[in-house]
């Protein structure tokens, strides 16, 4: 079953002391979407600028991602971020954000995209979320991202989101700032409160916890020898997580804690390569062996 992403597509410069990418696709659609191809279609919806060029094209369409959501505006710019990583590459700076043609970005679902059933808002303005839901058909699943910016400056709308809204996918700061709570399972309680079916919260290397009403559930952080660029591993977690689960049979705990492992997976891929390289050339054989690992690595036996 298909999915629609509403995101950013734009250009980064990411600083490493390992090595440096110049103006290297990224963003929030981008990642979503080459990591959700590997379990079912995508449709996406963002903005570029005449600088996306065909062969920037070709990335996504060589995953078979739908791009008549794609809109190019041939007198503007791509959305361009440019950031540095330490030592620890748990630790960011950036140096530059240049919004160009997304500043006016207002999302206009196409057609064959309205009856979609399957849908994730990625960290957009919480108004821009909420006129998004407002063109679909029925009541799709819907996963959200956002941030402390939004959570900061449009509680209100931040709010009247996350009640329309089944999964939220914030980091452990965002949940502590959201909730008001240091305590994360305090916090998680008092998320689900607001809205959401469920809560996925980030952890970066040292994992990912899952929050529902019912069970709760954790997935650790895949190991990894070398981490090149973790810019989009939050965003490829959720693809890897949203589209298995619209690719599975039925919603249910079984497939949440599955599709938490595919979102880790997803994610320890990303980081493996500057830009989305690593993703691109993943195959369904990777993605199993590298399931198999993780679930041997959590195995225990007992008496």
């Amino acid at each position: 079953m298909s999915i629609v992403v509403v995101g950013t597509v734009a250009f980064d410069t990411v600083e490493a002391p390992w090595g440096r990418a110049e103006r290297v696709i990224g963003g929030s659609a981008t990642y979503f979407s080459l990591a959700a191809s590997h379990f079912t279609p995508v449709k996406l919806v963002a903005v570029v600028g005449a600088d996306f060029l065909a062969e920037h094209r070709a990335i996504l369409e060589d995953r078979g991602v739908d791009l008549e959501g794609l809109i190019v505006k041939s007198s503007g710019k791509t959305f361009f971020w440019h950031g540095r990583y330490g030592e620890d590459p748990n630790e960011r700076e950036t140096l530059c954000t240049e919004l160009n043609v997304f500043e006016r970005f207002r999302p206009e679902l196409p057609a064959s995209y309205c009856s979609s059933r399957w849908l994730f808002l990625g960290n957009i303005d919480p108004d821009i979320q909420i006129n998004v839901l407002d063109q679909v058909e029925g009541r799709p699943f819907v996963g959200c991202d956002t941030m402390n910016f939004w959570i900061e400056r449009k509680p209100e709308s931040l709010a009247r989101l996350l009640r329309r809204i089944d999964i939220l996918f914030v980091n452990d700061g965002e949940v502590r700032q959201l909730s008001g709570r240091k305590n994360l399972v305090l916090a998680a309680r008092d998320i689900l409160e607001m809205g959401p079916r469920a809560l996925v919260i980030k952890k970066g290397e040292h994992g990912a916890f899952l929050f529902t009403k019912d069970f709760r559930f954790f997935a650790p952080a895949y190991p990894l020898s070398e981490v090149l660029d973790p810019t989009g591993a939050g965003d490829s977690f959720a693809g890897g997580f949203m589209g298995y689960l619209a690719s599975a049979p039925s919603v249910d705990e079984r497939h949440l804690r599955r599709a938490m492992i595919y979102g880790t997976i997803t994610a320890s891929y990303a980081c493996e390569s500057f830009s989305v390289e690593r993703l691109r050339g993943l195959t369904d054989k990777h993605i199993a062996g590298r399931f198999a690992e993780l679930v041997d690595l959590v195995k225990i036996e007992l008496d």
